[in-house]
């Protein structure tokens, strides 16, 4: 009976008042990190992992976990292009723009993407079903134009290969969350 008790403590002491299950996580991390405001970057690329997004929330628990000001916490969110501030949609379309892409039609896939979907690169559509985004380089020149299609590269990608793969995953989830 105790040894519940005990348990049901501890419990209670991992959990966050908001009742979310993930600060948890990233308690963890700032345990491990024995707090240290040298962290702050590592810290944000787990909040980051853990919630998807850094929202203002999660920035300033951050803040007051780290004993820092808010406004560097933001600054050094800021500072770093990997770190993003809006939640990401259900699917995701990289548009990978470094040279050898570019060259072969990146932009014009892009471009199509943004019409397609009514969205900016960047930006995620407002039904929250697809993130398009660029990415500088992902290394993979040899099968360019690249683009990932929730974190699967495909190769040598046309605008019409490419509005059908996007098409294929967004209706596929359709199709699965109403049957």
């Amino acid at each position: 009976m105790a040894e519940a008790r005990t348990a049901e403590r501890a419990a209670q002491d991992e959990s966050h008042p908001s009742g979310d299950e993930r600060f948890g996580l990233l308690d963890k991390t700032l345990r491990k990190t024995r707090y240290e405001q040298d962290q702050l970057i590592e810290v944000l690329h787990v909040a980051q992992d853990i919630f998807g997004h850094l929202s203002e929330d999660i920035l300033i628990y951050l803040a007051r976990q780290l004993r820092l000001p808010p406004s560097r916490v933001y600054g050094v969110a800021t500072f770093y292009h990997l770190f993003s501030f809006t939640a990401p949609g259900r699917h995701s379309a990289t548009v990978c723009m470094g040279t050898a892409c570019f060259v072969k039609g990146a932009e014009e896939i892009t471009q199509q993407l943004e019409l397609t979907y009514d969205v900016r690169a960047g930006e995620t559509t407002e039904d929250g079903e697809l993130t398009v985004s660029t990415a500088r380089c992902v290394g993979s020149c040899g099968l360019a134009p690249v683009v990932l299609v929730d974190g699967v590269v495909t190769s040598h990608q046309t605008v019409e290969s490419t509005l059908a793969n996007v098409g294929e995953v967004v209706a596929q989830e359709s199709t699965e969350a109403s049957a």
